[in-house]
């Protein structure tokens, strides 16, 4: 899984330059009675029943109850609800969904009956992938309950939960919906629900746009739903009385790139600035309420770009969000954790590396241009060689005199916080 999760990581980078000029969208292709899709969306199609539907697991199929009030040509559509579907090659992993107006062969009885509408996704794409998993997941999924269902219960219907995923991920799923998934692969019996809505609404990489939502809702509220989740009883190994603010450390390690090198020496030059320091390498196992706690109770986070840093959705307003920007990667670390992190009330600062703190430089010239000019290297050739050069094989080496004096704005800022907010 974790290397066909790797190869989608480079493909999906690859595929981001076009989204800044995209081609020209469809127009929405089919609306017939009770079923209407809408495919007019570059990142997402969305798909309705507005009645009473019945699901048979075995077909992934919803059928129209009511039938006999849609219009009398049979009506049949398909959709793979993910918001990606500019990928091509990810899109090919997402189990592709029928609805039809036409009777369910033999007709038969619902096994169970839901008194509230049913809300389905995929979660196959990139799953295991901690940021994908909140940008393709559950950043949309909080975008399209409060697009469509602000105040109703709903049941979420999903696709590919695997166990570790729900286990993983069952107090925030609880947070949006007082109900148990519906798991599309391994459950036998029809449901009926009183509506269906089929897809996510995705406003772009990690993004909440207050003004396409009815209730106006934001970054600042889906924290609040994250702290609905985790922030309740939280251990009390991380809630223990501190005197120096307390600074998070994301940790990389192995082959996998954009590692600290020096990460010891740079733990230490933190500490002489004043900060407590935590170490923290999470993994897929890693228990997210645990995460949050540690997060939560901190008042900084330093890390390199890389999915992990998706843990400064914990992070409180007024905390210090650093991101550490290999070469070739200021566009990407802009997208995938500053704006959320500045929508979100955090303090945020980037630290660029320059050419001599990065491993690139035993490997190549620095008058080349894949080191003096990324951008002019890259152009719009987001190949996974190139990906590779920037993403896999270049690491990081600090220096350390000068993220020290980074360090002191950090830690001004992270004592302002505390003088706000106290510790915790």
């Amino acid at each position: 899984m974790f290397a066909d999760k790797q190869l989608l990581e480079l493909k999906s980078i690859r595929k981001w330059d076009p989204l800044l000029h995209p081609p020209p969208l469809q127009t929405s292709q089919s609306q017939g009675g009770q079923i209407n899709c809408d495919r007019s969306h570059y990142n997402y199609d969305m798909c309705s029943i507005n009645g009473p539907t019945v699901l048979d697991p075995k077909t992934s199929t919803f059928y129209l109850v009511d039938h006999a009030t849609s219009t009398p040509t049979l009506l049949v559509e398909k959709i793979r609800p993910y918001p990606r579907k500019w990928e091509n090659f990810v899109m090919k992993r997402i189990k592709e969904i029928t609805i039809t107006s036409g009777p369910r062969p033999g007709s038969p009885k619902c096994e169970a009956q839901h008194n509230a509408p049913a809300l389905v996704f995929s979660v196959a794409g990139y799953n295991g992938n901690f940021w994908h998993e909140f940008n393709d997941g559950f950043i949309p999924l909080f975008i399209t309950v409060n697009s469509i269902f602000p105040d109703q219960d709903v049941i979420f219907v999903i696709d590919k939960a695997r166990d570790w995923w729900v286990s993983k991920y069952a107090g925030l799923l609880k947070a949006f919906s007082k109900h148990s998934i519906v798991d599309l692969d391994n459950d036998n019996a029809t449901h009926c629900f009183t509506s269906a809505t089929l897809g996510l609404i995705s406003h772009g990489f990690m993004t909440i746009d207050p003004t396409l939502l009815p209730n106006s809702a934001t970054f600042t509220h889906f924290r609040a739903l994250l702290d609905k989740a985790y922030g309740r009883n939280l251990p009390s190994m991380f809630n223990s009385p501190v005197t120096r603010p307390r600074l998070v450390l994301m940790s990389r390690k192995g082959s996998i790139g954009r590692v600290i090198s020096n990460e010891d020496e740079v733990k230490r030059v933190a500490e002489e600035v004043g900060f407590d320091v935590i170490v923290f390498k999470p993994s897929v196992k890693t228990p997210l309420h645990e995460a949050y706690a540690l997060i939560n109770t901190s008042h900084a986070m330093v890390g390199v770009h890389g999915a992990a840093l998706t843990h400064s959705l914990f992070l409180r307003p007024g905390s210090v969000l650093v991101q550490v920007v290999p070469l070739g990667l200021e566009w990407v670390a802009d997208v995938c954790f500053a704006k959320s992190a500045k929508e979100m009330g955090i303090e945020y600062m980037e630290y660029k590396i320059n050419a001599k703190e990065s491993s690139l430089v035993e490997k190549y010239d620095e008058n080349e241009m894949v080191i003096k000019d990324p951008v002019a290297f890259k152009g719009n050739n987001w190949s996974s060689d190139i990906m590779d050069i920037y993403l896999k094989e270049q690491n990081v080496k600090l220096d350390l005199l000068r993220f020290k004096e980074h360090l002191k704005q950090v830690y001004d800022k992270a004592k302002e916080f505390i003088d706000r907010e106290g510790f915790f």
